[in-house]
C-alpha cells in the first residue's frame, strides 16, 4: 500500500469553504507559496476570485488568489489527486458526502488532518476512525488539529493556540513547524488523536449548555460551576472511551472548552442562549447561518453512550432539551441540583 511521504509538508489542500476553512487558509498560506481549497460551487469560486475574499465568511481576510487553486465539489477527486495532505474543514453533518465520493484509491496514500469539530453522525463514528474503516488508512496518516482558537480571532492576528495531534508524532511536529505555527499561532503536538477528537465534540455540547444558561441568566457563579463539572465529565468520558495519560487541563481540552463556552464568537454557545431565551430548536437552527456542531454532537454522544454508560448528567440535560423536548427551566434546575 501506498503510503504518504514523510517529506512533508508537500502539496496542501483545504476541504471547506466556512469561517474555519477559511481562517485555516490563511495560517496555511503564511507559511506556504500555494493551497489548493475546495469550494461549494463554482459561483462561491467566481465570486471568490473577483473580490479576493470569501464573500461570505470573514470577509475582512483578503487573499492572493494567483496561490490558490480552486475545486468545486464535482471536482472532489482531482482535488485529493493534487494534495500531499488535506484538511477536513467542512461542518460535520457534511463529511459523510464528500468522503462517500472520494474512491479509496484516491485517497488512501494521503495525510488527512481533521479539523472538524465533529464526529460523522450516520455513523457515530469518528472522522479518524471512519478514515480507518470506510477508507482504508493506517493510523500514522491520520491527524487531528484543535485548540481554542476562533475563526474571528485569526482574521485579526489575535493571539491562538492550536494542538496537532496525529498518531506519527514526528508528523506531528513538522505539520505543527510548516503549516501552522506563526507570529500570532502558537502550535503544539499530541499523540492523543482519539481524545482530542471526543474533546471536541464535547465541549460544543458544554457549550450550548452554557448559552442556554446564560440565556436563562443564571449569572456567571453558576456558569463557573457548570464549565467546572463539564471538564470533569469530558475526562470521566475520555478516559473510559480511549485510555491514555493525557492532561484535560492543557489548552487543547480545558482551553478550547472554556473560550467556546464563553465567547460571543461561540456558535454553540449562541445556539444554546437562544433556547435558554425561549426559542425553540428549530428556530434557533433557522435564524442561525452556521452549523452549530453540538446540535449533533449531543446526538452522537448519547448513543455512543449507551455502550459506556458513563455517568454524563451534562450532555444528558442538553440532548434531553434538543431532542426530547425536555422543558429548559426544570431540566437545568434538576441538573444544577447535582452540581457542588
Amino acid at each position: 500500500m501506498a503510503e504518504v511521504s514523510s517529506n512533508l509538508p508537500g502539496r496542501i489542500g483545504i476541504l471547506g469553504g466556512g469561517s474555519w476553512a477559511t481562517a485555516l487558509a490563511k495560517i496555511v498560506l503564511t507559511r506556504q507559496p500555494h493551497l489548493n481549497w475546495l469550494l461549494r460551487t463554482a459561483n462561491h469560486i467566481k465570486e471568490f476570485t473577483r473580490l479576493k475574499h470569501n464573500p461570505n465568511y470573514l470577509t475582512s481576510v483578503t487573499f492572493d488568489t494567483s496561490r490558490i487553486t480552486f475545486f468545486t465539489d464535482s471536482d472532489v477527486n482531482d482535488f485529493f489527486r493534487a494534495c500531499d495532505t488535506v484538511i477536513l474543514a467542512t461542518p460535520s453533518p457534511y463529511i459523510r458526502y464528500y468522503l462517500k465520493r472520494v474512491r479509496t484509491s484516491v485517497i488512501r496514500p494521503k495525510l488527512i488532518i481533521n479539523a472538524i469539530k465533529g464526529m460523522v453522525p450516520e455513523e457515530n463514528i469518528l472522522i479518524s476512525d471512519y478514515l480507518q474503516e470506510y477508507k482504508e488508512l493506517r493510523p500514522g496518516q491520520i491527524g487531528v488539529i484543535a485548540g481554542p482558537c476562533h475563526a474571528e480571532e485569526i482574521a485579526k492576528d489575535r493571539m491562538s493556540y492550536l494542538t496537532v495531534g496525529c498518531f506519527d508524532l514526528g508528523k506531528a511536529k513538522v505539520l505543527s513547524e510548516e503549516l501552522f505555527s506563526n507570529d500570532y499561532v502558537h502550535c503544539a503536538v499530541s499523540r492523543d488523536v482519539v481524545g482530542i477528537e471526543y474533546a471536541a465534540v464535547l465541549k460544543n455540547i458544554y457549550a450550548i449548555a452554557a448559552g442556554i444558561c446564560h440565556g436563562m441568566n443564571k449569572g456567571d457563579n453558576f456558569q463557573s460551576v457548570l464549565i467546572s463539572n463539564a471538564i470533569a465529565e469530558m475526562s470521566h468520558f475520555v478516559g473510559t472511551v480511549h485510555l491514555l495519560n493525557r492532561d484535560v487541563t492543557e489548552s487543547v481540552y480545558l482551553g478550547d472548552l472554556l473560550v467556546t463556552a464563553y465567547s460571543s464568537y461561540s456558535r454553540n454557545r449562541t445556539f444554546g442562549n437562544m433556547i435558554g431565551k425561549g426559542y425553540s430548536v428549530r428556530a434557533a437552527q433557522m435564524e442561525m447561518n452556521m452549523v452549530a456542531e453540538g446540535y449533533y454532537g449531543a446526538k452522537c454522544i448519547h448513543e455512543i453512550n449507551q455502550r459506556y454508560q458513563v455517568t454524563m448528567p451534562i450532555c444528558d440535560t442538553v440532548y434531553e432539551i434538543l431532542y426530547e423536548g425536555a422543558p429548559v427551566e426544570a431540566s437545568i434546575t434538576k441538573l444544577a441540583a447535582l452540581f457542588k
